[in-house]
């Protein structure tokens, strides 16, 4: 089974083309770009590359897999559109996954475990983990406010930041992602993962620049 992964909910764009083994994942080439302000110029990009090195087409696959979040809106949509247009245009499932989910997968720890990642402002997303099975979360808090106690380590970007023993990865991975993903049932909705309001808002009423 070959799958195509995708994220852009961090700073990484990231794209992969993965096998399945045995149940086990196996990446066949990846593309990894830390840049925060080029998910929609990178991806597609970044895609074929990945393609091209593993000698398949889009018509080889199987199945796609998307992080959606928690991230930002404009990191976010960038990778769900492209996933879904992927999905239509090769008539294959698309599944979504947690990004702190597919963290936890690579990250190999047997035992507790915490994934933190940047949510700006100061703030971190972060989820509870034993092994790769999420038990809290996800939430967004300052650092500070992020419950440490029963955690030897943590991974994610913000490992350090919360206080903890940083373990890799720092970002989702093509593995991860197809390993956290649940390949053997019908695919849940295409919903991104937000878990603040908006910063945009309605205009109010407009105030007269007469005065009397």
């Amino acid at each position: 089974m070959l799958v195509i992964a995708l994220d852009t909910s961090t700073p990484a764009v990231t794209a992969g083309l993965v096998a399945l083994d045995d149940g086990l994942p196996r990446v066949l080439a990846e593309r990894v770009t830390i840049n925060p302000r080029a998910h929609g110029e990178l991806l597609m990009p970044q895609l074929v590359d990945v393609l091209q090195e593993a000698g398949r087409g889009f018509t080889d696959v199987d199945a796609i897999v998307a992080g959606i979040g928690p991230g930002p809106f404009t990191g976010l949509r960038v990778g769900l559109a492209t996933a879904t247009a992927l999905g239509q245009a090769c008539d294959v499932p698309v599944h979504p996954v947690c990004g702190l989910d597919a963290i936890a997968a690579a990250a190999e720890v047997t035992g507790p475990l915490l994934v933190a990642t940047d949510a700006r402002r100061k703030e971190t997303y972060w989820a509870a983990y034993d092994g790769a099975t999420r038990v809290d979360g996800p939430h967004v808090a300052k650092p500070a406010d992020v419950p440490t106690e029963g955690y030897p380590v943590a991974a994610g970007e913000l490992a350090e930041a919360v206080g903890l023993p940083a373990v890799g990865p720092k970002y989702p991975t093509p593995a991860g992602l197809v390993a956290a993903a649940t390949l053997d049932a019908d695919p849940e909705p295409l919903v991104p993962m937000y878990l603040r309001r908006p910063d945009a808002q309605e205009p109010g009423e407009r105030k007269s620049v007469l005065t009397r």
